[in-house]
């Protein structure tokens, strides 16, 4: 007898999960969808706190297929992820981490969406339990969209629904090579790769749970893992996005996410040798990625802290770290009547310093919080000095005579 495909595969890495594990596992079995359409891919990464145990007692009574498999610890989530994607079977895959849980429902809404709309990925709203959770991108459901129309680019862990087909295609696999960010490397290839990005917004599908001790994969390693994190993330950007506005869209992500919190408040905590060297492990990357467009989607104090990693000057990038982590608030300088207003952080307009005073010009989002600044007023002046040239051609003729001047034909203006 054939046994019928799954329509999801249900992938979760383990390490040290219990007791978060009977939980995860209690909300795969009460999916709404059918659990004969459901089979569970586990894998235990050398677990001592029971956790390989218990999987194997939870793949004996459950009513879906478990397969479990136990490894030596690889020291990271991606090789689990692996080894639980090349025994999938479903026509979609789940990555769900063994410390968290689906939402009621969740499967059957992402598959009936990614059915109806024959999208490649779907995300599911997610809410924090204990831990902060993505938010920009849930404003609406959206049948159909992609990661130059959306905010999706701002949530790029691997708790996704992602057709199968999709990533045997590419060969897509995560990079054990990185300990931290392996995921959002993963899921922006999707996206990119992907014939349509599906978002259902009106329901929780994942629960994105804090653990007690606070051991998160994204909060734990070295300084260099997020440098390593962000070149991956940059470099796929650039092999598969042509330079231009679309590519600076995406390259707003890893510099603002990945790489400007190493030059936040940590930075005043770090020795000069660690802040020597993530200036150096910087270089590189601003030289090739840094680029005006990329700055102008940036707010101020971000663009100014980014343009001083980029012109290596840690003794103005101290001050200005210490003026953002006190909270403090620029004084804000409105200029050309009020069409342009700058914020005058640290070094704004110091002949020493000798930063541009486009560092410190406020884009409209940024600048509408200031009653002074009068948006729209370029276009304003714009529109007034058009139609006063218009006023100009259509009252005189060829050669800047009048209408019906000596030497203008038949008395009649040209049109222009």
């Amino acid at each position: 007898m054939t046994v019928p495909q799954p329509d999801v595969s249900v992938i979760i890495g383990a390490y040290e999960a219990m007791p978060y594990l009977v939980e995860c596992l209690a909300s795969v079995e009460a999916q709404t969808l059918d659990a004969a359409r459901i089979e569970i891919i586990a894998v235990d990464d050398g677990s001592t706190d029971g956790t390989g145990e218990y999987l194997e007692e939870f793949a004996e009574r459950a009513a879906m297929p478990v397969t479990v498999t136990r490894q030596e610890n690889s020291g990271g989530p991606s090789g689990p992820r692996n080894v639980g994607l090349g025994k999938a079977t479903g026509r979609y895959v789940f990555f769900l981490d063994a410390d968290d849980r689906l939402g009621p429902e969740a499967l059957e809404r992402m598959t009936a969406m990614a059915d109806r709309a024959g999208t490649d990925v779907v995300l599911g709203r997610v809410e924090g339990i204990n831990r902060k959770a993505p938010s920009s991108m849930w404003g609406r459901t959206a049948e159909r969209t992609d990661v130059f129309s959306s905010n999706i680019k701002f949530t790029l862990s691997a708790q996704k629904l992602f057709r199968r087909e999709l990533l045997t295609r590419h060969s897509m696999r995560f990079d054990e090579s990185l300990f931290t960010g392996e995921d959002a490397l993963f899921t922006l290839e999707a996206y990119l790769r992907a014939d349509g990005v599906s978002v259902v917004a009106d329901h929780t599908c994942y629960y994105l749970v804090g653990r007690d001790d606070g051991k998160h994969v994204t909060r734990s390693g070295s300084y260099t893992l997020r440098f390593d994190s962000a070149r991956a993330l940059m470099n796929l950007i650039a092999e598969l996005v042509p330079a231009g506005d679309r590519r600076d869209l995406l390259m707003v992500r890893p510099f603002l996410v990945t790489l400007l919190p190493q030059f936040g408040p940590v930075f005043l905590k770090d020795g000069e040798e660690i802040r020597r060297h993530k200036f150096e492990l910087a270089k590189p990357l601003m030289d090739a990625h840094w680029t005006p467009d990329v700055a102008r989607r940036l707010r101020v104090h971000e663009r100014l802290r980014l343009h001083l990693v980029a012109e290596q000057r840690p003794d103005l990038l101290k001050d200005v770290v210490e003026f953002v982590r006190a909270k403090k608030q620029a004084d804000a300088l409105v200029e050309r009547n009020g069409r342009r207003l700058y914020l005058a952080y640290p070094h704004f307009r110091d002949r020493a310093a000798g930063i541009p005073d486009s560092v410190y010009l406020a884009e409209p989002r940024e600048a509408r919080a200031f009653p002074d600044y009068r948006e729209g007023a370029v276009d304003a002046f714009v529109r007034r000095a058009l139609r006063k040239a218009r006023r100009t051609l259509t009252s005189k003729g060829p050669k800047g005579r009048t209408p019906g001047a000596p030497g203008a034909p038949g008395g009649m203006a040209t049109a222009a």
